[in-house]
């Protein structure tokens, strides 16, 4: 099975090996198990929890035990065919897409996760990895989805039944901030 989606990675579409796919070019053994989770993990996106795994496969083969999912993902990870991710103090995250160096973008309010490539390079210059042979590079952007933002009440001190359509911008509760190299001041 092929995921027919096709990611864009600097500028080009490249076509991406699905879980399944990738687990057979190993020569693998499909077993019902491995098959089910594997097929858990396909499509666009996807940033699942070992109980949401469960939860999918379990669907499919109602037999699996959650220690068998556990393993399994253990074993993917290890293998390097599926990545563990930490986006925030809640569970562990499996990202099935290794074909290409990625980021996250992740809606502070649903939780909804997408996979980003940033423009411009991600790396360390030398004099800052104080003699680390640097591995991994996990960077999380955080904001609202566009669902959220669009629910997103608004702060302020203006009550709803006194603001005409024109009053302008809505003043933040907090009071706008700037950043300097003295730090974070009220402006």
């Amino acid at each position: 099975m092929v995921n027919t989606l096709s990611r864009p990675y600097k500028n080009q579409l490249v076509r991406v090996a699905s879980l399944l796919e990738r687990l057979r070019r190993r020569g693998l053994r499909l077993t019902a198990q491995r098959r089910v989770i594997a097929e858990a993990l396909e499509g666009a996106h996807v940033h699942l929890t070992a109980d949401e795994v469960f939860e999918r496969a379990v669907a499919r083969l109602p037999e699996l035990s959650r220690a068998t999912v556990y393993n399994t993902l253990n074993q993917l990870h290890a293998l390097g065919e599926i990545a563990e991710i930490t986006l925030d103090s809640g569970p562990r995250r499996y990202d099935p897409n290794v074909a290409k160096p990625h980021q996250h973008l992740v809606c502070d309010r649903c939780g909804t996760v997408r996979d980003v490539v940033p423009l411009g390079d991600v790396s360390l210059p030398h004099d800052q990895q104080y003699g680390f042979a640097v591995s991994d590079v996990q960077m999380v952007f955080r904001g609202l989805c566009p669902a959220c933002a669009r629910s997103q009440p608004r702060l302020g001190f203006r009550s709803h039944s006194t603001v005409s359509a024109d009053a302008g911008p809505e003043p933040s509760a907090l009071g706008a901030f700037r950043t300097s190299a003295k730090g974070l001041r009220k402006s």
